[in-house]
This record gives structure tokens, C-alpha cells and sequence, in this order.
């Protein structure tokens, strides 16, 4: 995937005009890159469009039409964009409840590395988790996580193929799987690799 190009980012004035079709289109692509982990875990998976429309949210909020401003927007987003050997992913942990939130967090610490995805007849892949910064202290983990998952070239091969691709996280606090995600996320997803 091309990481995003300062020239091919909307002006503040084009993006204000063009924000609500621009968001229709991101929130029903994230809706197909989204995988649900139970019930208090969810992927989402990043591609080009997520990240270009972060980085245009983040100039609007912060009104950055400076050159320096905007490049480094795009450094801190680009990376989260797949460079066709890899996933990349958002990782949210959501409870509703203040109080079961706070438990939760502290019980569930390094559960982003339990975390992991599975292409048919190979092994699970576990990610890559936080490379930007870390993301837990002693006493809780953060709600928000970003994974790097890294695939083989016969793991490619094989979710080319037609391979069903499986998800799940084995915690001491925290279980789920996917036996094998909606077909339309593995099409998805099969568009990040090269």
C-alpha cells in the first residue's frame, strides 16, 4: 500500500464541502474491515482510506493547514497502513461500565499479544503490538492498541486461494474466536497484500 502523499490530501475548504460524503464512504468501509471479539473486543482493520480520512479529521480538528503541521500528520499515520506483507490494526477494548472498565483493564494486561489470526493449515500469527509507544503501566493496559500482524508469503498464497482465515485471543482474563471471519472482511483484507 502507497503511504499517503501530502499532494493528495484535501485543502481545509475542499474537505469541509466534501466531509459528509467523504465520512459515509469511510464509516461503510470501516463497517467491513471491523471484526468483533466477543463482546468487549474489536478489530479494526486500517487500510489507505481509514488512514486518510484520520489524518484529514485530525487537520480540520486542529485547523493545521502549515506544511510542517500536515507532514507531521501524515508521519504519525502512515505507518498504520499495510505494507503488503502485513495487517494493521486498532485494537479496542469497550466496556460500557466505568467501575467493570477499570477491572477489566488491569486483568487484562498484555492481552493484545494474546491476541491472534490464523490462515487455514499454518500457524497463529501474533502480533506485533505498539510500536509508536507503549501502551500499558503495572496496574492496566489502554483501551486502544495498534498491531502489526505479519504474514509469510505461504500464508498469502494460501488466503489467495481461498484459505479461511480464523481470529481469536487466549488471555487468562479474556477468550474468543472466530472460527473463520465474514468473507467480506477476508476479500478485504486480501487487498492489503502485495
Amino acid at each position: 500500500m502507497p503511504a499517503i502523499a501530502r499532494e493528495s490530501l484535501m485543502t481545509l475548504e475542499a474537505y469541509a464541502r466534501e466531509r459528509n460524503q467523504f465520512r459515509s464512504r469511510v464509516i461503510a468501509h470501516k463497517r467491513q474491515r471491523t471484526l468483533h471479539l466477543g463482546e468487549h473486543v474489536t478489530l479494526l482493520f486500517e487500510d489507505e482510506l481509514t488512514m486518510r480520512y484520520q489524518v484529514q479529521e485530525m487537520l480540520r480538528i486542529e485547523r493545521i493547514f502549515e506544511e510542517e503541521g500536515i507532514q507531521d500528520e501524515l508521519d504519525t499515520y502512515n505507518p498504520l497502513i499495510p505494507d503488503g506483507t502485513n495487517w494493521k490494526a486498532t485494537l479496542l477494548i469497550e466496556y460500557e461500565d466505568l467501575v467493570e472498565r477499570a477491572r477489566m483493564l488491569g486483568r487484562l494486561k498484555g492481552v493484545e499479544t494474546a491476541l491472534w489470526l490464523q490462515v487455514a493449515g499454518h500457524g497463529k500469527v501474533h502480533p506485533i503490538a505498539d510500536e509508536d509507544l507503549e501502551r500499558q503501566n503495572e496496574t492496566k493496559t489502554s483501551t486502544v492498541h495498534f498491531l502489526r500482524f505479519e504474514l509469510t508469503d505461504p500464508m498469502i498464497a494460501s488466503l489467495r486461494a481461498g484459505a479461511p482465515l480464523s481470529a481469536g485471543i487466549d488471555h487468562h482474563a479474556y477468550h474468543a474466536e472466530v472460527a473463520a471471519v465474514p468473507e467480506p472482511l477476508r476479500q478485504s483484507l486480501l487487498t492489503d497484500l502485495a
